[in-house]
């Protein structure tokens, strides 16, 4: 046996036990005449105590002292001996460890480290690169470790909480058909099938309304989903997991129920020092765009827009004239409470409107003596006025305004509101706000194509259906979509399914699929619906965003045990890599030059 205890499970109730410890020297020093080695396991911290004139150990390790001065940090070492009482005056109570000591009868080395590339404390002052390079030494530092704790807990937790309301947990096929859904795919050449690809799946999307044509109600699993996106900071590379569920005979109520039920119980057990500060209050698509310029709203903190293009039609301001006057332009504003901005930070919000594409950021700022800002002299009486009403201005307060195009003044005021956030520190990360957005549209345009496509999930049903699909105008076209909100990161999509085979044909026939493309991408699923399906609906958790929320980590990465770089790269492993040309050719495949794309 190499180990008979772990260093959390030694105690003072183990004084005068013998023991075997296997463990990795986390320090070694040299007081008081006496070494001290702390062993550092995944669960604690342990101290050894040695006397280098101890007989015992001169037996067997003549050149004793030679030999602890050899003892670096990260060998691993094998110690012999009894548990002892650490002095009163020296025991940590925080740690329970810390009562007792080792004073071993016999030493090993099990393994040797070279020098380390990086120290293993809490910060490393390192390069995420060089932590990822050596993620089998990243691995073993207290924060990358508390946090795949973390996951086990919320994997374990997810689980038992579905299974024990009914929900079946099936592992869908990770090897499927391509499908035109969300990303890109990535594709896996058959060799048994010359010239055909798998794909990996970008969701158990259709297998999991398969389910429910085959009488499955309720079914979940903590999925992995494969989507060949850009990384950024809430969203990982190459993969990712969902906590993925499929319901039938539900409606979006029933839906909002479950999940609700879910997060608070999942966020009591899990993080109970956080607050629920909203109650999952329900916001239109259109509107959160108006509001907030995004579909992912923070309602931890106001500044809400206000739009100002009605008070301003009749203004002698010039540039607020024009664009008041001008179809599917607006003028935002939003109020910054009891903060006058200086010169210069009003130049750094500028500059991230402008990276916006905004063309200007105007301001005011009132007091009790006086009105100032860059536009505060072109206004008449009545419209300060009108500024002071409608934004609800106090003494103290500067109000910013963007006019421009309506889809550029909101999604820039939209990133000037989370600068604010962000640089003023307007949110306490232990608050948890939770917002519903629903009523998303069916159909989006591409700014640059002017091409048809889907907003959201195509297989989402669309509002009022037998009437909607008659219409000319189907870009107002509604569906069941919905997306759960926390802290302003997308924690949740869903939508009421299209269970109907005729609808779904005519859907994707909007979205420019003929029949022929329609069967055969869809074919499956086209085929049960008709055998008749229940009415149905979905939810899909991102359980790797959802984590990284509740742990306050700033980058999804550090939710993974082997993580992609931000260049979707493992640069620890080497991949992606390049494939030799048998193996190319037995898989059919043929490698183009760039000068060839």
């Amino acid at each position: 046996m190499l180990r008979t205890h772990t260093c959390w499970e030694l105690t003072s109730k183990n004084i005068w036990e013998e023991v075997i410890l296997s463990w990795r020297v986390n320090k070694n020093r040299n007081l008081w005449w006496l070494y001290f080695i702390d062993l550092r396991d995944r669960y604690w911290l342990t101290q050894v105590a040695i006397d280098p004139n101890s007989s015992q150990l001169k037996n067997t390790i003549p050149n004793l002292e030679s030999f602890l001065q050899e003892i670096k940090s990260e060998y691993v070492l094998q110690i012999k001996w009894k548990v002892v009482s650490r002095p009163s005056d020296m025991i940590n109570k925080n740690m329970p460890s810390w009562e007792i000591e080792i004073q071993p009868t016999h030493i090993e080395i099990l393994s040797k480290s070279n020098v380390l590339p990086f120290p293993i404390v809490d910060d490393p002052n390192t390069s995420e690169e060089n932590r990822f390079k050596h993620r089998f030494l990243d691995l073993r530092r207290r924060p990358v470790l508390k946090n795949l704790e973390f996951r086990t807990k919320m994997a374990k937790f997810t689980r038992d909480w579905f299974t024990d309301r009914d929900f079946l947990e099936i592992q869908t096929p990770i090897f499927t058909v391509s499908s035109p859904e969300w990303a890109r795919d990535y594709l896996i050449p058959s060799r048994v099938n010359p010239g055909k690809f798998y794909a990996l799946p970008q969701a158990p999307q259709q297998y999991k309304q398969l389910l429910m044509v085959g009488g499955i109600d309720k079914y979940f699993q903590i999925a992995p989903c494969f989507r060949d996106e850009d990384p950024r900071a809430d969203r990982h590379s190459c993969e990712f997991y969902q906590i993925d569920c499929e319901m039938s005979f539900v409606e979006q109520e029933d839906i909002y129920q479950v999940v609700e039920s879910f997060m608070k119980d999942m966020v009591s057990t899990l993080v109970p020092h956080k607050k629920i500060t909203t109650n999952f209050i329900k916001m239109k698509y259109v509107d959160a765009i108006d509001k907030y310029g995004t579909d992912k709203p923070d309602l931890r903190f106001a500044m809400e827009f206000v739009d100002m293009t009605q008070e301003f039609k009749n203004s002698e301001f010039s540039v607020f004239h024009n664009v008041a006057n001008m179809p599917r332009w607006s003028i935002k504003a939003i109020n910054f409470q009891n903060k006058i901005l200086s010169r210069k930070e009003i130049d750094e919000l500028t500059k991230i409107a402008q990276e916006a594409k905004a063309k200007w950021l105007a301001y005011i700022s009132f007091t009790e003596e006086w009105t100032q800002g860059s536009i505060a002299k072109f206004f008449k009486e009545s419209e300060i006025n009108s500024i002071k009403s409608k934004l609800n201005v106090k003494d103290w307060d500067t109000i910013l305004f963007i006019a421009d195009e309506y889809n550029i003044a909101t999604k820039a005021m939209n990133k000037v509101r989370l600068a604010i956030r962000d640089k003023y520190n307007l949110v306490n990360n232990d608050d948890l706000s939770f917002l519903w957005i629903e009523d998303f549209p069916m159909f989006e345009k591409d700014e640059e194509t002017g091409k048809l496509d889907f907003a959201h999930n195509p297989f989402s049903n669309i509002k009022w259906w037998l009437n909607a699909l008659q219409t000319e105008d189907i870009m107002n076209l509604e569906t069941t979509q919905y997306d759960l909100i926390l802290n302003g990161f997308e924690s949740l999509s869903g939508s009421i399914r299209n269970h109907d085979p005729e609808v779904l044909l005519k859907v994707f026939q909007l979205a420019g699929l003929g029949e022929k493309e329609i069967k055969e991408k869809f074919g499956a699923m086209y085929n049960a619906f008709q055998y008749w399906a229940p009415p149905h609906g979905w939810f899909a958790l991102w359980f790797d965003r959802i984590m990284m929320i509740l742990l306050d980590e700033e980058n999804i990465r550090e939710c993974y045990a082997f993580p992609k770089s931000g260049k979707a790269e493992d640069v620890m492993m080497g991949a992606p890599w390049f494939i030799d040309q048998a193996t190319l050719d037995e898989l059919w495949i043929t490698i183009k030059t760039p000068k060839e794309k």
